[in-house]
């Protein structure tokens, strides 16, 4: 409780509703807003912090999560759930340049076991010579090998999980930069990265060698540059406005903020071709933007110069940049002769698309089977969860559960007891309701608002990050893919903030930052042993339980 104390106390000592028009709407253009008369007249503009301040306090921030993900990364001490797959293709990739199969038991102590038991352990060699039929590209992968490499090999538990707990301390640092562009206050960006910093899903998925981390970073990195973009446009737009009210627009339709974001795009799709709903839909986003920009700066055919001129030309730059950063994942692939299905085109004479080369021709099989496995997975698994469900975490996933022999830590409380470690892949449930609750709430708040941005940025990561998933709902699907909605469900919490600070009463905005801050970090601080596999009596387990859906 101290914690959230301190931290609203910051809050309040750093921001205070503007008199009138708020100082960062000349910034955000048009993001209109009101004061009751009271709030007007009796209080004055804050001044901006300095950057080295502004960033000093990111970090700090960065730094809280980073030891939420960081502390205790070896444990548990086993291959956790999809660690099967990506963390033993990961280290074959690092030793032999491709993912290789494993057997399907080893012996072990004696015993016909897993090959996940010895290498949990330790004993990480023991696989075969022949290429794995791996379903998802190979960034991801080498992102968690480096990690490996780095760190001292898979002998160490932790080494295997430092990339995506990295990630994830990246998220946290982009979010609030992110957020501090768009609303131009640093007590909302800082609530941004502190809910970052505490969520179950954010935090089990950064101490997991799993790939979903990699696909939310790389793609908020990619958001945040598209906004920098549309900054960048929208001064360039105004001062030639200005300076030349009869003359042609200035090319928007290319920055290096377009060109950095198309790679990271095409890595985002090289961990997950989930990627590719990603670019769809933040291209389309930032072209609406310019459109949006040629009007408010004046310009005539504002719709045409966007979607012909700037839409056209952006594409021109972005989808190549895209398709080669996606291809580079892919090199190991093309330059070990014994990858899997390299050399299918020779084996299958006259198959496949005829007027490629044989070894592209092999490439695009490989990639058809890929999209027949994904598009046809319809396995029975206890924790498969409908993606319409993900956002109000009804069916949480459990990674890891594991009845333990003596009473360590907090099970020596209850000597009596049933000793528990868990990992239970689930989103602060006041977190994750809250921001489903206020996406709608901001929706209603734009429209009234009327040509506020900003909406489409906190629903970009919902249309690509969500609603394509409606597509395959018979899919087999899990509730942690929901780690890439989370930036935004925390960017539409910090939009019904900023509503609030700027309409409402300094003790009404004081005392929803409070509340938020307060409740967020309790409800963390009881869900923790149970994101990080911490030892607890099974009655303190199940207290966590709060629907059967969770279990």
């Amino acid at each position: 409780m101290s914690i959230a104390r301190s931290f609203a106390n910051v809050m309040h000592a750093a921001t205070r509703p503007r008199h009138g028009r708020r100082a960062h709407d000349t910034a955000n253009d048009g993001a209109h807003t009101t004061t009751t008369a009271t709030t007007a007249a009796t209080t004055a503009p804050t001044p901006p912090l300095s950057a080295p301040v502004s960033w000093g306090l990111t970090l700090i921030v960065a730094f809280f999560g980073a030891l939420l993900r960081i502390v205790r990364l070896g444990e548990p001490r086993a291959v956790v759930f999809d660690e099967t797959y990506y963390v033993k293709d990961a280290w074959t990739m690092l030793n032999t340049g491709e993912p290789r199969d494993w057997p399907d038991s080893v012996v072990y102590d004696g015993a016909s076991v897993s090959p996940n038991i010895p290498f949990a352990h330790g004993d990480v060699g023991g696989w075969l010579s022949s290429a794995e039929y791996v379903v998802h590209p190979p960034f991801g992968k080498w992102l968690i090998a480096l990690g490996l490499k780095l760190c001292g090999g898979a002998q160490h538990v932790y080494a295997w999980r430092i990339a995506t707990a990295l990630a994830g301390v990246a998220a946290i640092v982009i979010l609030i930069r992110l957020t501090l562009r768009l609303w131009r206050n640093m007590p909302i960006a800082l609530v941004a990265g502190y809910l970052m910093a505490i969520d179950g899903v954010g935090i089990v998925l950064s101490r997991t060698g799993l790939l979903d981390n990699f696909i939310m970073v790389l793609a908020l990195g990619a958001f945040m540059l598209l906004v920098m973009h549309r900054d960048w446009s929208r001064r360039r737009l105004f001062a030639a406005h200005e300076a030349d009210p009869d003359g042609r627009p200035p090319q928007i339709a290319f920055s290096w903020y377009r060109v950095g974001a198309a790679i990271l795009l095409g890595l985002t799709t090289g961990v997950k071709w989930s990627g590719t709903y990603f670019f769809a839909v933040f291209c389309v986003i930032s072209v609406l933007w310019d459109a949006w920009l040629y009007h408010q700066a004046g310009y005539r055919h504002w719709f045409l110069n966007a979607g012909l001129g700037s839409g056209l030309l952006a594409a021109l730059v972005m989808i190549p940049l895209y398709a080669l950063s996606y291809l580079a994942t892919w090199i190991g692939w093309f330059i070990h002769p014994d990858s899997y299905m390299h050399d299918w085109a020779l084996s299958h004479p006259g198959q496949g698309v005829q007027w490629l080369p044989p070894t592209a021709r092999s490439f695009v099989e490989y990639h058809r089977q890929m999209w027949q496995f994904h598009t046809t997975l319809d396995a029975p698994h206890d924790y498969k969860a409908n993606p319409l469900t993900w956002p109000l975490q009804i069916r949480p996933t459990s990674f890891y559960w594991q009845k333990l022999g003596d009473h360590p830590g907090l099970c020596s409380l209850a000597p009596k007891s049933e000793c528990v470690a868990a990992v239970t892949s689930l989103g602060n449930p006041v977190i994750w309701w809250l921001g489903s609750l206020c996406t709608l709430v901001a929706i209603g708040i734009a429209i009234a608002k009327r040509g506020d941005w900003r909406i489409w940025a906190v629903l970009a990561g919902f249309f690509a990050g969500w609603l394509p998933w409606a597509q395959y709902l018979h899919r087999t699907t899990f509730t942690f893919y929901s780690i890439v909605l989370l930036p935004w469900i925390i960017l539409a919490i910090c939009y019904v903030l900023d509503w609030i600070r700027t309409t409402c009463s300094p003790t009404l905005w004081r005392a929803t930052l409070t509340a938020v801050l307060a409740v967020t970090t309790l409800v963390s601080i009881f869900f923790y042993p149970i994101w990080t596999a911490m030892p607890v009596p099974y009655e303190f387990w199940l207290s966590h339980m709060w629907f059967d859906s969770w279990i």
